[in-house]
């Protein structure tokens, strides 16, 4: 084990106990650490694992055995105090504080630092109007986190979380409630916090483009509770990140670094254009209506894109029929017309 790490794991143990079932381990033989200024993302199938995990390090739940070791102690010998000042935590509950702004969410944050009365000193409001600052949410200070987008709200949660100080930040699906633009705009402001903080920052996600994007380090939980840990390019290339999610008929894309939905095979095509923004969606165009490479330069269908006085054309020939589309919906009806003439070859 690093002893510079912020969280260590050694020999651990996860799952539950009770009287009927007595104990069932979901995962076991786990050593693992959390290094400062690392943004590290649990993922895995549904059903995997991953909450256990969380509850289990965050010491809300206890483990089946091994430790949890956190600043060089014991996570279950750390009082409640010390605790909150070393590890914050954010749930994937929605947020239900009736007329609290964000300053007051933000605000909690910092009760494990202020006196018996909870009164927040100059200090106090300084660290809490960085903490709104840090995550993008200056001009939410002041209104009512009722008011708040679902993205918005997860600004001041994290901010809360900051403003505790903590050396180590736990995340459960902090972007489960998120469209596209919030998902990677969260990412982006909690891999700037682990950068210009140094704090260790672990999130479970689902959000599998965005973890292999943005995690300096990924933890992958498998269907049978195996545990792998590397870096996000080093699983791709091994082959790991993607069988840990194996579907039947869907498989992952380790170029693209997506998972692809099936193609039905409608026919092939030859593509000449220089690399381009054109080049690589006519490219995934024509891979969504069903035609794949050709292999050998000769194709069922072949598609030159041109510039021509400054405006984008597509030609497409079929044998010795060729025919010129201003767009790529344009050239999809065409080849739509090619296949109705010649019927379903595939």
């Amino acid at each position: 084990m690093n002893g510079s790490a912020v969280l260590t794991c050694k020999d651990l143990t996860i799952g539950y106990r009770n009287q009927k079932t007595g104990m069932k381990e979901v995962s076991k033989n786990l050593n693992l650490l959390l290094n400062p200024g690392e943004l590290v993302c649990l993922v895995g199938p549904n059903g995997s694992g991953k909450s256990t995990l969380i509850r289990t390090l965050t010491g809300i739940q206890p483990p089946l055995s091994g430790e949890v070791v956190l600043l060089g102690k014991k996570i279950a010998d750390h009082g409640p105090e010390e605790k909150a000042k070393t590890l914050s935590v954010v749930l994937t509950t929605p947020v239900e504080t009736g007329f609290m702004t964000a300053f007051d969410i933000v605000a909690l944050g910092r009760f494990p630092h202020t006196n018996w009365a909870g009164r927040l000193t100059e200090d106090d409001n300084e660290v809490i109007l960085s903490a709104i600052a840090s995550v993008g949410a200056s001009d939410l200070t002041h209104r009512f986190i009722h008011e708040m987008s679902d993205g918005e709200r997860q600004k001041v949660m994290i901010a809360r979380a900051l403003a505790q100080e903590p050396v180590l930040m736990v995340l459960d699906e902090p972007t489960a409630f998120l469209d596209l633009p919030h998902k990677i705009e969260t990412m982006r402001i909690l891999r700037s916090v682990a950068r210009s903080t140094g704090k260790a920052i672990l999130l479970s996600t689902h959000d599998l483009n965005l973890a292999i994007r943005c995690a300096d380090r990924l933890w992958i939980i498998d269907r049978h509770g195996t545990l792998i840990s590397g870096i996000p390019e080093d699983l791709v290339i091994s082959g790991i990140f993607g069988s840990a999610f194996g579907i039947h008929g869907v498989s992952f894309d380790p170029v693209r670094g997506e998972f692809a939905i099936p193609i039905e095979k409608k026919g092939t095509f030859v593509l000449e254009a220089q690399k381009s923004v054109e080049q690589i969606w006519t490219w995934y165009a024509l891979e969504r209506i069903g035609y794949l490479p050709a292999e050998g330069g000769m194709g069922d269908i072949t598609v030159t894109i041109r510039n021509d006085g400054g405006k984008t054309m597509w030609e497409i020939r079929t044998g010795a029929v060729a025919e010129e589309c201003a767009s790529i919906a344009e050239l999809i009806e065409s080849i739509s017309a090619f296949d109705r003439s010649r019927g379903d070859l595939y």
